[in-house]
């Protein structure tokens, strides 16, 4: 049933996934009468106004006409705070609007947007696995010209000496020495470890990238997304303590909106004392305000509430004031994954670290806690300039790129192994070689690990093959081993090849299931 379950979730996964698997099937345009009608994402044309909903993507770059916008761009260039646009401003493809009602211009066409002109990359077209040159091929191709040039001199010395038996040596030499060992042993160690991985839920491409893995010596990450988590956020108060009476009707007053921040904060105030409110009102991109029992509470931008301007920081942060009094604010701190930490100091062990960000840098400090030194960090960094910074590092490395998201999409595809990290393995995870379940994050250094030893498993299981066909040749070659007994000692070395793979990748497995705090 664990295996049906297996090849099932295998099914549902697409490691070739683009922008279009993200933008929505068709639109809401408005014609020239005014009315509505939906439309197919590729009929949008310039100058058409679109209607875009609430938690709805923008499928092209636009000029704002009506509304008020809160863009979240996470998905595309990392940026965790969202951005408020007024009307006249121009939006990208590939935003989100939280709330309100938008009706926008297009600017230019789906497959002329910022967003999607990084799929016109070359980079998107090209077949990491056949510029990979495999073990097997490498050792197959010396073995084989070895095992030809024996049989054809065995076979002249034979001719010369004693030509009867000079067939039977031939015929001996090539059966015994049958490269079929050495061909089972990548194979059966690499599809037995893409089966242990998945049991893990990091779900490679194939096998190819087990081999590709196992040679990294560089590993770049992504921050928002990656190495933070989306579920949950870490939440400090800075100001003067609120009274439980104040907490109270904070709490019910950011019961009312339905602002990701507002939610994050409504979720962790410890008031259960939920009241009617007199008087509700949200001033998009400003903040929110309640009224109850004579009393009144602010929630949103500095501005908005009174707060010191000076106090703003890179930080995301939601201000507070009751009764026109600034208390304080709360700071949103990205909340980073379970075992990030020894993650970073297992790998900073044997490769390079780096960290590539589409965010600004206030969580520098945060980060420089957890990583190794000299760790190199980028932030602010755009889709293309990710891409770029893995073709350099190419051209003295071979590297690892760990993303989640379309702003990751261009440097996963141009690494030489990109492995995607997804909170749900089912839903949107961009072009790839391996999507790595989140809850399994703080096992990568393990996958890494078994990956270079899966090589070596592959390693013994040649020596082994090679001393196996060296004793065979020896009675080939002097004419003591007939073709027929070569033919039944033949499969032996496949069957004892198949067993050891097998035994030692299910051994090294074994390391997956141990806890890793």
């Amino acid at each position: 049933l664990g295996k049906f379950f297996q090849q099932r979730t295998y099914s549902f996964l697409s490691f070739e996934r683009d922008y279009k698997s993200y933008f929505p099937i068709a639109v809401t345009r408005l014609n020239k009468a005014g009315l509505e009608e939906n439309i197919q994402i590729y009929k949008i044309g310039i100058g058409d106004r679109l209607l875009i909903r609430s938690n709805e993507i923008i499928p092209v770059d636009c000029i704002l006409i009506k509304g008020s916008a809160q863009i979240d761009y996470s998905f595309v260039t990392g940026e965790s705070q969202a951005v408020f646009k007024e009307s006249g401003e121009k939006l990208f493809a590939g935003g989100k609007q939280l709330s309100g009602l938008l009706e926008v211009e297009v600017l230019k066409s789906v497959s002329q947007s910022y967003l999607t002109q990084l799929w016109g990359n070359s980079v998107f077209s090209k077949d990491k696995a056949s510029a990979f040159q495999t073990l097997t091929d490498s050792i197959g191709k010396r073995f084989t010209a070895g095992v030809l040039t024996i049989a054809s001199l065995a076979t002249l010395f034979w001719l010369v000496y004693e030509p009867s038996m000079a067939l039977n040596v031939f015929t001996a030499v090539l059966i015994i020495a049958c490269p079929c060992a050495i061909a089972l042993a990548a194979p059966f160690t690499l599809g037995n470890m893409l089966r242990i991985f998945g049991r893990q839920k990091l779900y490679l491409k194939n096998t190819n990238v087990i081999e590709r893995l196992a040679k990294i010596d560089t590993a770049i990450f992504d921050k928002t997304g990656t190495l933070t988590t989306t579920k949950k956020d870490a939440i400090l108060y800075e100001g003067v303590e609120l009274t439980s009476e104040e907490t109270n009707l904070l709490k019910t007053t950011l019961r009312a909106s339905n602002h990701p921040l507002s939610r994050s904060l409504y979720g962790i105030l410890k008031s259960n004392a939920i009241m009617t409110l007199d008087e509700f009102q949200e001033h998009t991109g400003k903040g929110i305000e309640g009224r109850a029992n004579q009393h009144s509470i602010k929630i949103g931008s500095a501005g908005y509430v009174g707060g010191d301007s000076v106090h703003t920081s890179a930080d995301t942060a939601v201000y507070v004031s009751t009764d026109d009094d600034f208390k304080g604010r709360f700071v949103f701190k990205n909340k980073y994954r379970e075992g990030v930490a020894k993650v970073f100091q297992s790998l900073g062990g044997f490769m390079q670290i780096g960290v590539l960000s589409g965010d600004n840098d206030g969580e520098r400090k945060q980060l420089q806690k957890i990583l190794p030194v000299r760790t190199q960090m980028h932030f602010n960094q755009k889709p293309e300039d990710k891409l770029e910074h893995i073709e350099l590092l190419q051209k003295e490395h071979k590297v690892l790129m760990v993303g989640d998201g379309l702003n990751d999409a261009g440097a996963l595809a141009q690494s030489d192994v990109g492995i995607a990290v997804s909170e749900d393995i089912n839903v949107f995870s961009p072009a790839c070689d391996g999507i790595l379940d989140a809850s399994q994050f703080n096992k990568l250094s393990i996958f890494m690990e078994l990956s270079r030893k899966s090589i070596q498993v592959i390693k013994m299981s040649f020596v082994l093959s090679l001393c196996y066909n060296i004793v065979g040749l020896y009675f080939a070659v002097t004419g003591q081993l007939q073709p027929v007994i070569a033919a039944i000692l033949m499969p032996l070395s496949s069957i004892s090849i198949v067993l050891f793979t097998t035994l030692m990748t299910n051994a090294l497995g074994q390391k997956l299931k141990q806890p890793t705090n």
